[in-house]
């Protein structure tokens, strides 16, 4: 084994792998095709005279030998990256960044339409892409690069990832223009009362659903009122608009919808409510990229409650 051989671009891919068990999820994060990623596989177990990964029913597994220098690789690139990247002046009208954002269903509704043009307004050599990750892997998707920031309803679950409290809201009831809520005082909160003649709409997302509606539909005693259970935001506008059903969404959705597709919209007593923050990896925390690219996140989204 000579190290002077060693390619060290193979070692990102390494990385990749190790971080997402599968050659396929590997090569988009890396943006290379699936057969150069296998032939980069190949040329790592031919140097280190190792399998690496072996198949197994829930994906590749690392040997022994891989589970002790994946980590220790992942810190190395990471730092070199960060220490490289700080020497260079960033101009966002001129740079080509592609950034990759981690963004739910929701999210991608939402944020992305406005970042993306904000991008085109101040940085359009920039490119962006919402990369699927699950909630739960998020934080080891910024430990790896595979993704550069995530918005959402998430948590920092390792020790090297910030974040930052974007803005908190409610759930609220959205309803065709022509629904009318059973009699009660007007501008008032929807009550319990009101809601128990309405049949609902209820978005499970899975990758990100915490059951918060569906737990004050229990609380209220009004789980039997669930009429429609999507897995998508995409589809409420039309299945509202196409029955007489309430919609249960986010408010910054129903606000979006009232103004766009001219539903209306009711706040509801005792809603739910969450906390949508911004995630990023502590290595990017003084990368001028980085840092100009969260503060645009939270021009364009912060608010106070």
């Amino acid at each position: 084994m000579n190290f002077r051989q060693l390619d060290l671009n193979l070692l990102r891919v390494l990385v990749a792998i190790h971080r997402s068990n599968s050659v396929t999820a590997a090569s988009k994060a890396l943006n290379l095709s699936q057969p150069a990623t296998s032939n980069a596989l190949a040329r790592l177990r031919r140097f280190f005279d190792d399998e690496l990964f072996v198949r197994s029913p829930s994906g590749l597994q690392p040997t022994r030998l891989c589970e002790q220098l994946a980590p220790a690789m992942q810190a190395q690139l990471l730092g070199m990256e960060n220490l490289v990247m700080r020497q260079q002046p960033f101009d966002p009208r001129e740079g080509e960044v592609h950034w990759r954002l981690s963004l739910s269903d929701l999210g991608e509704i939402l944020f992305m339409p406005r970042i993306a043009q904000a991008l085109s307004e101040q940085a359009p050599g920039a490119t962006l892409s919402n990369v699927a990750v699950a909630a739960p892997e998020v934080s080891g998707a910024l430990e790896t690069r595979e993704v550069d920031l995530a918005i959402g309803i998430l948590q920092a679950q390792h020790r090297g990832i910030r974040r930052e409290r974007l803005f908190k809201e409610e759930f609220m009831a959205v309803a065709a223009p022509a629904w009318r809520p059973p009699a009660g005082t007007r501008g008032a909160p929807l009550s319990r009362e009101q809601l128990s003649q309405a049949r609902f709409v209820v978005v499970s997302p899975l990758a990100t659903f915490h059951g918060s509606v569906e737990t004050m539909l229990v609380r209220k005693r009004l789980q039997d009122r669930i009429a429609l259970r999507t897995r998508h935001f995409g589809a409420v506008a039309d299945l509202v608009h196409s029955t007489d059903n309430v919609a249960l969404i986010p408010e910054m959705y129903a606000r979006d919808l009232v103004q766009r597709q001219g539903l209306k919209a009711y706040r509801i007593q005792d809603a739910p409510s969450y906390e949508v923050h911004l995630l990023w990896h502590s290595s990017t925390e003084r990368d001028e990229r980085h840092r100009w690219m969260r503060a645009l996140v939270k021009q364009l989204f912060w608010r106070a409650d």
